[in-house]
């Protein structure tokens, strides 16, 4: 069974950059679409928020308007593994960043979650 596991977590002051990494295991992340979402204090998961998305191939990305120009989404399939790049980080981009698999690329309807790394900006 497809398990995913998030790292890259942290506290970070606003300006920062932090890199979050989503690896798989029980199975192969290379042929789904993956997306990552945010879920902001004192909101449920299923409402969380999409950040990016990557297709299997990794051509083709796109981004929330919150977070775009300053997110980068990328993959690495020979290492079962995508990426978030965050920077030029701000308080409201305080959340836990979860990566999740879909049948549809961008789709916000999940067949698997992580579990979740925490990401918080301040100074």
């Amino acid at each position: 069974q497809l398990q995913l596991v998030e790292s890259g977590g942290g506290l970070v002051q606003p300006g920062g950059s932090l890199r979050l990494s989503c690896a798989a295991s029980g199975g192969t992340l290379g042929d789904l679409p993956i997306t990552w979402f945010r879920q902001a204090p004192g909101k449920k998961r299923e409402g969380a928020e999409g950040a990016a998305c990557i297709d299997p191939s990794g051509s083709r990305t796109t981004y929330w308007d919150s977070v775009k120009g300053r997110f980068t989404i990328s993959r690495d399939n020979a290492k079962n593994t995508v990426y978030l790049q965050m920077n030029s980080l701000k308080p409201e981009d305080t959340a836990v960043y979860y990566c999740a698999v879909s049948d549809v690329y961008c789709s916000t309807t999940v067949r698997t979650w992580g579990q979740g790394t925490q990401v918080i900006v301040s100074s």
